[in-house]
């Protein structure tokens, strides 16, 4: 056990056969960067988290992987022949340290001719605590069998082949034996660090709303573009699969699995609790929807409190902010102070003039984003629902709007926030059986550094480090520029190779 890691979180992620990576193991830290060229794979080892992510915090597989990579195929590695039957897919799975140990997560799904999980495996403790496995292709069942250490080893019951088996086991499971037990806190583990993951793309072109041409077109695009050069083309829900029922059979199936080309997830994350950060402890809006709420169906209303993962809603988040903790918000404001040309005195959210208008205001309703939902609302831009807008007090100078920054210095306002901010700000869906002080959450960046100088990149990376080392909150970004880290401590840069 590792009893440096009380807060669960994933210490390594596998690749076994997942688009471009084939036998890849990514060790993580709490402050990672994935660096390398042009179709290296860095966007697609994000993809492969964000696929567990979702599925830890109960999505379909369906929906998990449409939403992620567009389609189960793109998600197969180039040149993975079918089996007899006809049969491909791919592998991904993930090592979670907490107070129950290392515990593993292994996944064989497979995407043609049917997207369905076809393995898992759980193991932790030095047991195997959780199998599946087709048994019946004709049925939309696994059959699973997990530990027990009673008066039978082994409890044996179907589930369903399109979601997570391990993140039903506290469903399934009694607690009786110790067996059990052990079983219902690896599962739990693992479910508690795949939820606490934020996928945080702040868009510009969003973020600015209408002044650059509307937010409806863009908040269809979802990810943004991702820094292996093969952004994220938001998908919409057409993949998105409803759960299918039960049921056993005989007979197991094999999967064929693999990788092909990188693409930035820019989807939205589903997550635990920080302590000692804005919003910490707080359960999650009903309204949370957009950008950001996994768990959220299309047509729910947002809330505009709570930061989504394009961060469209910046000023109404930092209107909530400031108020509420004044001591982050200085820090907030000195990062971009060293980020931001000529001088920062202030950063805050105005009450928007009479008449002034708003952004977003000319883009369409019903634009769905990738991992977030619409509904008569989601065409609003940056402030138009809260009626407020961010501003940067230039002293003398007088006030900026911040929509006006470069690009570079508006995505570094954004990713300053997210890192100094807690699920309770975020779009998340948190465990909130969980204490918030047993989670901390995991923000992926896609593209860290896209549009930023080096001088802005290092002063992101030197926040992270700051808030990392307070162990709440870990950083898995992917950077062009690896020198950005050098000298800073704490963070470990993996280069992949194309």
């Amino acid at each position: 056990m590792n009893s440096d890691s009380v807060r669960p979180a994933v210490t390594e992620l596998r690749l076994s056969a997942f688009k471009s990576h084939r036998g890849v193991t990514l060790p993580l830290t709490p402050l990672t960067l994935l660096s390398g060229g042009s179709g290296s794979g860095k966007s697609s080892a994000l993809q492969a988290y964000e696929i567990l992510a979702r599925l830890g915090s109960g999505e379909s597989l369906a929906r998990a992987v449409g939403e992620v990579a567009g389609s189960p195929t793109a998600c197969v590695p180039a040149g993975a022949r079918p089996d007899e039957q006809g049969r491909r897919g791919f592998r991904i799975g993930c090592t979670v340290d907490g107070p129950a140990g290392p515990v593993s997560l292994d996944l064989a799904v497979q995407a043609e001719p049917e997207l369905r999980i076809v393995g898992e495996r759980l193991t932790g403790g030095g047991e195997t605590l959780l199998t599946t496995a087709l048994t019946d292709p004709t049925r939309p069942a696994v059959q699973a069998a997990w530990h027990t250490a009673g008066a039978t080893p082994v409890t044996r019951a179907p589930l369903p082949d399109d979601r997570l088996g391990t993140s039903l086991l506290p469903l399934r499971v009694a607690g009786k034996t110790a067996g059990q037990r052990l079983v219902l806190a690896a599962a739990e583990q693992v479910v508690v660090a795949l939820r606490s993951a934020f996928v945080c793309d702040p868009r510009p072109e969003v973020m600015r709303g209408a002044r650059t041409g509307g937010m409806g077109a863009a908040a269809g695009q979802g990810g943004g573009s991702g820094s292996d050069g093969g952004g994220g083309a938001g998908r919409a829900a057409g993949a998105r699969g409803n759960a299918r029922g039960g049921g056993s059979g005989a007979g197991r199936g094999k999967p064929v699995s693999g990788p092909g080309k990188a693409g930035g997830p820019g989807g939205a994350g589903a997550a635990g609790g920080a302590a000692g950060v804005w919003g910490a402890g707080r359960k999650g809006s009903g309204g949370a929807g957009g950008a950001g709420g996994w768990g959220r169906e299309a047509g729910e209303q947002r809330d505009e409190g709570r930061l989504r993962s394009a961060c469209d809603n910046l000023p109404a988040v930092l209107d909530r902010t400031s108020r509420e903790c004044a001591r982050r918000h200085a820090v907030l404001v000195a990062s971009v102070r060293e980020a931001c040309a000529g001088p920062v005195e202030g950063l805050r959210a105005v009450p928007r003039q009479p008449g002034e208008p708003e952004e977003g205001a000319a883009a369409g309703p019903g634009a769905v984003g990738r991992g977030g939902s619409a509904g008569p609302q989601a065409g609003a831009g940056t402030v138009g629902a809260a009626g407020v807008r961010a501003v940067l007090d230039r002293g003398e100078l007088g006030e900026l709007p911040v929509e006006q920054l470069g690009d570079g210095e508006l995505r570094f306002v954004a990713l300053a926030l997210v890192l100094l901010t807690g699920p309770g700000v975020l779009a998340m869906d948190p465990v909130g059986e969980v204490p918030s002080a047993h989670q901390q959450m995991t923000v992926m960046a896609d593209g860290m550094d896209r549009c930023m100088d080096r001088r802005q990149a290092r002063e992101l990376v030197s926040l992270a480090v700051r808030m990392a080392e307070r162990g709440h909150v870990r950083l898995l970004g992917t950077v062009r520029d690896p020198a950005v880290a050098e000298g800073l401590p704490g963070v470990q840069v993996l280069h992949l190779e194309a």
